[in-house]
Parts: C-alpha cells; sequence; structure tokens
C-alpha cells in the first residue's frame, strides 16, 4: 500500500514561489494499474517523481508499507528506489554504447538478477539482444527500456508518458505487453499520460488541475490496449 498524505510542492523562491502540489491525499492499492490524467502543468509528473522518490516534497508523506520516504536521507532514497522502484520514461534514456543485453543487464544488476535474459525475451527481443539503440526502432527501444524496468524487479512500475514518442500501430502493442507482464508479474503500475483514452485501461484513474486531484474513478471493466479509441 502507497499512502500519500497532505503533499505540498513549491517551486522558485521569494516572490516566484510557485505551488505545484497543494495538498494530494492518495490512497494506492498494490497491485493497482492508476493513471494520472491533466492538462501540462497540472501537476501530474510532480506527483509522479514524488511518490516514486525523484523529488522530495516540501511538506506532506509518501509512505510506502507505513515507511515514510519523504524526509529520508539521500542515501536511504536512492537504496529505496533501488529495491522497490522502476521508472520507464517517454524518452528511452538507453546507453547508446551498449547493446540490448547490456543495457537489460544494467537494470539486472541492482536486484542481482541472473535471470535478466528472461525478461529480454518477454518483450520479445531475444534475436536482437546485441543490437545497438541506433540499429532499433522507437518501439523497440521503449521496449528495452521497459525490459530494463522490470529486470530489477520492482514492487511499483512508473511510467512518464511511455507512448508519447510512438506511433499509434507500436503504442498500442507496448501498453499491451506493459498490461500482460503486470498481470504476470503483480507489481503496482502507475502511469501519467495526455492521451484520455489509454485511462480505460486502467482501474484507477485520478485526474489533477492545478496541482489539486479533481477527480477519481475506478473502472469496473478495464479496456486492452486493443479496444481503446486512440
Amino acid at each position: 500500500m502507497i499512502k500519500i498524505e497532505n503533499l505540498h510542492k513549491f517551486y522558485g523562491m521569494g516572490g516566484s514561489r510557485t505551488e505545484v502540489l497543494k495538498g494530494i491525499s492518495l490512497d494506492i492499492t498494490d497491485g493497482d494499474f492508476l493513471v494520472l490524467l491533466g492538462a501540462s502543468g497540472s501537476g501530474k509528473s510532480t506527483l509522479l517523481n514524488v511518490i516514486s522518490g525523484l523529488e522530495p516534497a516540501d511538506e506532506g508523506s509518501v509512505l510506502y508499507d507505513g515507511t515514510d520516504i519523504n524526509g529520508q536521507t539521500d542515501a536511504e532514497v536512492t537504496l529505496f528506489r533501488k529495491e522497490t522502484i522502476g521508472y520507464v520514461f517517454q524518452q528511452y534514456f538507453l546507453l547508446p554504447n551498449l547493446n540490448v543485453d547490456k543495457n537489460v543487464k544494467m537494470g539486472a544488476d541492482l536486484a542481482n538478477n541472473k535471470e535478466y535474459r528472461k525478461m529480454i525475451e518477454a518483450v520479445g527481443l531475444s534475436e536482437k539482444m546485441k543490437k545497438y539503440p541506433h540499429e532499433l526502432s522507437g518501439g523497440e527501444q521503449q521496449r528495452v527500456s521497459i525490459a530494463r524496468a522490470l529486470a530489477k524487479k520492482p514492487k511499483v512500475l512508473f511510467l512518464d508518458e511511455p507512448t508519447g514518442a510512438l506511433d499509434e500501430a507500436t503504442g498500442r502493442m507496448v501498453l499491451d505487453l506493459i498490461c500482460k507482464l503486470q498481470k504476470e508479474m503483480g507489481f503496482t503500475m502507475i502511469m501519467v499520460t495526455h492521451n484520455q483514452n489509454i485511462a480505460e485501461m486502467a482501474n484507477t484513474v485520478i485526474t489533477m488541475n492545478s496541482g489539486r486531484i479533481v477527480e477519481k474513478y475506478q473502472n469496473d471493466s478495464p479496456k486492452s490496449a486493443y479496444e481503446i479509441v486512440w
């Protein structure tokens, strides 16, 4: 269980200080697929970064099974991210001088996962393990980044616009893959997206505006990646 209590986040100093998160409180159950929606500047990416430990909040708590990561030391937060969190970004952030195998192994090494090639197989890239990022399509690069994140065996996977740089066909394929892997592995999944139709795939949907949650609802019958309108 992730429990978020009264989160506030500010950027800037003095007269230019801006409150980006305005008292966010939220409970996220284990194994949930939660989508965060909202216009640019609504605070959704900042909330994602705070929940995942990439940024600290100025006020409030982020509790994982009762342990508050907000206010921990840098070393403690780094260890938490190493042991608990996987992250997939819109940009793939693959190391260009490493092939598929070695890029994924980077994530696996954080968890001492010797069987990381099973994750390369799971994303359908076994035949391209020796290829370098510039030799792959955008969809293939995103699948490598997903394999790298999941090779850590995370309890929570965070995704920031994971289909933003992909065409429709590739985006659907990537989303379908992520959802299948979640069902197989049982991790919690929290995704930021501008595509409101992707929300139809989630169990829980949060809409943000001006640093606040303005709507939260559950999907009783989530759709597949191939059932939603793009």
